[in-house]
């Protein structure tokens, strides 16, 4: 009997020796091995996102067309679109958001929105947000989740939410009040 408890110890060694041999990619980390301060910080930022499709100097365009002509459906643009701190074009550009959009919607205006905002001036000059999610554009406000972010946003998460302040679908010109509360360290 003991002969056998023996083994199968043995065993049990054995197997977890050549299951965890191949962990050694992954370990957990003290935080105070790559300086992230004690807590995190909230930050609301208030930006302006101004997208212009048309015109001599688009700052997005059009990668893919729609599947169909009766909606956008399929549809990938690719963005590289001031942001600003107020609604209006001149006002001070403090970013750019630089992405993609892609219509994913079949039975409205929905978009997939993949997106930085690089900050380029100030104390976030160098940072970025990501944004990734669900654009409804038609509705009022539209939520997305903020899944990252690099610089003064390094392990940032949180939420953007959106709302149209301008659209003109003859030029192509839309801009949009992004609210964005970002928690990081």
């Amino acid at each position: 009997m003991t002969k056998i408890i023996l083994i199968l110890v043995a065993e049990i060694f054995l197997l977890t020796a050549i299951a965890s041999a191949g962990d050694d990619f992954a370990r957990t980390m003290n935080k105070k091995l790559i300086d992230l301060p004690k807590r995190e910080t909230l930050t609301h930022l208030r930006l302006y996102w101004h997208d212009s499709t048309g015109g001599q100097k688009p700052s997005s365009v059009r990668i893919q067309q729609p599947v169909s002509n009766s909606s956008l459906f399929g549809s990938i643009s690719m963005m590289d679109d001031a942001l600003t701190t107020d609604v209006l074009k001149n006002s001070t550009v403090v970013g750019q958001a630089q992405g993609i959009y892609a219509g994913a919607a079949q039975g409205e205006i929905g978009f997939l929105m993949v997106m930085n905002f690089a900050f380029k001036t100030g104390k976030y000059n160098g940072s970025t947000i990501t944004i990734l999610g669900r654009n409804a554009v038609l509705e009022k406000s539209r939520e997305m989740p903020v899944v990252g972010g690099s610089g003064m946003f390094r392990f940032a998460r949180g939420y953007v939410e959106a709302r149209t302040k301008f659209f003109d679908l003859t030029s192509g010109v839309a801009i949009v009040e992004y609210n964005c509360y970002v928690l990081h360290y």
